[in-house]
């Protein structure tokens, strides 16, 4: 059976997910840097949360998929639940995990009184995109960046 388990900091109850999240959060951005937990502490503090789901397998729980979110109004979308990632494992896919991720975060923030949940998706993420729409979203602008140069 799935599970949900929200954690907004790292503490001696939720440090064994995180570490066990990690595997789980690379099959999606395989970039991130070697300290996962010193780079998920930096994200909680400046207001991003996560959503685990979790299921039985051998007899222990597994995290089988993520989404690490915040909550903030900007002058686009007014309040608005942003997903920074989102992924469930590759043996998992299809199977509910993902549908049960966006259906917690889009009842999370009717709670906080979000308007819209809001992500952004990697052009070649084709499979992800049929997803979304199935889920009900729809493309309502293009992502741009540019790289900063560091200062001296």
């Amino acid at each position: 059976m799935l599970q949900l388990q929200h954690i907004t900091a790292i503490n001696d109850t939720t440090r064994p997910w995180l570490i066990q999240a990690e595997a789980v959060h690379r099959e999606l951005r395989p970039q991130m840097d070697a300290s996962y937990l010193t780079q998920l502490e930096e994200i909680f503090a400046e207001g991003g949360e996560l959503v685990l789901a979790t299921e039985e397998q051998a007899g222990r729980n597994a995290v089988v998929g993520l989404a690490l979110f915040r909550v903030y109004r900007d002058t686009f979308n007014g309040r608005k639940l942003y997903v920074d990632d989102l992924v469930t494992t590759a043996l998992k896919r299809s199977g509910g995990v993902g549908h049960a991720l966006i259906t917690w975060l889009k009842e999370e923030g009717a709670r906080r009184h979000a308007v819209n949940v809001v992500l952004d998706s990697g052009c070649q993420r084709t499979d992800a995109h049929r997803f979304y729409f199935r889920e009900g979203f729809v493309i309502t602008s293009f992502n741009f960046k540019a790289a900063i140069k560091p200062t001296k």
